[in-house]
C-alpha cells in the first residue's frame, strides 16, 4: 500500500446516514440525506419549519422508515430500503419538547421507566446517578406536577440518558421555556452532555442556539442538507445565499462581474470565480460595515436611533444602497437622527453569490 494512500478511519461514525429518502404522498420529506456523526459529538439539525429536520430525527429513532438509503449505528445496519430494527432495539434515546413525563410516577420512577429489564437495585442506582448529574437528586420522590419547566426538562434529560443510549436525539427541547430559563437550562444540558460523553443530535430552528450548543451544524432546506460544518464555517463561509441569510441580517447589493470585480456603492469588490458578465449579489453582514471610519468610502444619513439597553440600532440611508441599512452600535455611540456618518467596508467579510445559485 502506498504511504500516500488514505488510511481507513479506525473508529466508525457513531451514526452514519447514506442517501436517506422519505416521501409522504406527494411531499418529498427527505431527499438523499447523508450525514456522519462522530462518537461524543453534538450536532445540530437546523432549519425552518417543514424542512425535514424532525422527520430525519424520527427516521434515526425508527419511528419513520426511509424508503431509500441506509442508517448505521456504530457500524451496525439498523435501516435499509423501508425495513429496519425496532426503535427499542436501536439504543437511541429520545427527548421531545413536551418532555412526556408520567404524572402519576415520581421523578425517580420516571427516570427508571427506561430501565425495564435491569435488576431493581441497578435501576435505582443508575436513576439516582443521573438525577445527581442533572442536579435533582433531592427531588427524586417529587411528582412532575410540582416541578418547574426547567426541572421537568432536566428530569426528561436524566431519563433519556439513564439507559446509556448510543445516540441521544433532542427535538426542540427548550422551545417551551421562557427565554431566561431557556438560556440557563440549555447551558446545564450542554454541561451534562459534555460530562457524560454522549453523542447527541439537537433539532432546532434557532441559529443562535445551534451556534452556541453544537460542535457542528447541518443546515436543512426542503428535505435536503444544504451545508454541514462548524458554526464559524456556516457563519463566515456560507455555501449559498440561503445559508448566509439564515444566520442573520444581510445587506444585499446586486451587480455584474466586470474584470474580476463587482461595482458597489463602497467601490469595487473582488469577485473571484465568477464569469465575466455574470449577475451576482454581494451579501454583507452588518459587522462588515464600519461606522465613522476616517477612510470612509460611502456617506450615509442616520434616519432613526432605537435604544436597546446595552446597545442601540441605527437606521441609515445612503445613495446606491437598495434599502435602509440597520447597524448595531454600543449604547454610548453618539450618532443620532440627521447625522451624516462615513461608512467603510471590510471586504473580507462579504460573500458574493451568482444570482442563479439560490
Amino acid at each position: 500500500m502506498s504511504l500516500d494512500a488514505p488510511q481507513p478511519d479506525p473508529v466508525p461514525p457513531r451514526l452514519d446516514l447514506r442517501g436517506i429518502g422519505l416521501r409522504f404522498g406527494a411531499v418529498q420529506a427527505l431527499a438523499d440525506v447523508s450525514l456522519q456523526v462522530r462518537p461524543g459529538e453534538i450536532l445540530a439539525l437546523l432549519g425552518g419549519s417543514g424542512c425535514g429536520k424532525s422527520t430525519l430525527l424520527r427516521a434515526i429513532a425508527g419511528l419513520e422508515q426511509p424508503e431509500t438509503g441506509t442508517i448505521r449505528l456504530d457500524g451496525t445496519l439498523v435501516s435499509e430500503g423501508g425495513r429496519g430494527v425496532a426503535p427499542e432495539a436501536r439504543g437511541v434515546g429520545l427527548m421531545f419538547q413536551d418532555y412526556a413525563l408520567f404524572p402519576h410516577l415520581t421523578v425517580a420512577e420516571n427516570v427508571r421507566f427506561g430501565l425495564h429489564g435491569r435488576p431493581a437495585a441497578e435501576a435505582r442506582t443508575l436513576a439516582q446517578a443521573r438525577l445527581e448529574q442533572v442536579g435533582l437528586a433531592d427531588r427524586a420522590e417529587s411528582y412532575p406536577g410540582t416541578l418547574s419547566g426547567g426541572e421537568s426538562q432536566r428530569v426528561a434529560l436524566a431519563r433519556a440518558l439513564a439507559p446509556g443510549p448510543r445516540v441521544l436525539l433532542l427535538d426542540e427541547p427548550f422551545s417551551n421555556l421562557d427565554r431566561r430559563t431557556r438560556d440557563r437550562v440549555r447551558d446545564d444540558t450542554l454541561a451534562v452532555l459534555r460530562a457524560s460523553g454522549a453523542t447527541a443530535l439537537l433539532v432546532t430552528h434557532d441559529p443562535e442556539e445551534a451556534l452556541g450548543f453544537a460542535d457542528r451544524i447541518a443546515l436543512m432546506r426542503r428535505g435536503r442538507i444544504v451545508q454541514v460544518g462548524t458554526g464559524p464555517d456556516l457563519y463566515d463561509r456560507p455555501a449559498t445565499r440561503f445559508a448566509a441569510r439564515f444566520f442573520g441580517d444581510l445587506v444585499e447589493i446586486g451587480g455584474t462581474c466586470r474584470g474580476g470585480s463587482v461595482a458597489t456603492p463602497f467601490g469595487p469588490v473582488p469577485a473571484p470565480g465568477h464569469a465575466e458578465g455574470a449577475a451576482v449579489t454581494l451579501c454583507l453582514r452588518p459587522q462588515a460595515i464600519r461606522l465613522g471610519a476616517p477612510e470612509a468610502s460611502l456617506w450615509a444619513v442616520v434616519r432613526e436611533r432605537r435604544f436597546l439597553g446595552a446597545s442601540a440600532l441605527l437606521t441609515l440611508s445612503a445613495e446606491g444602497l437598495p434599502e435602509p441599512l440597520r447597524l448595531p452600535v454600543t449604547a454610548d455611540d453618539p450618532h443620532g437622527p440627521g447625522d451624516s456618518v462615513g461608512l467603510s467596508l471590510d471586504r473580507d467579510r462579504g460573500f458574493i453569490f451568482a444570482d442563479e445559485t439560490d
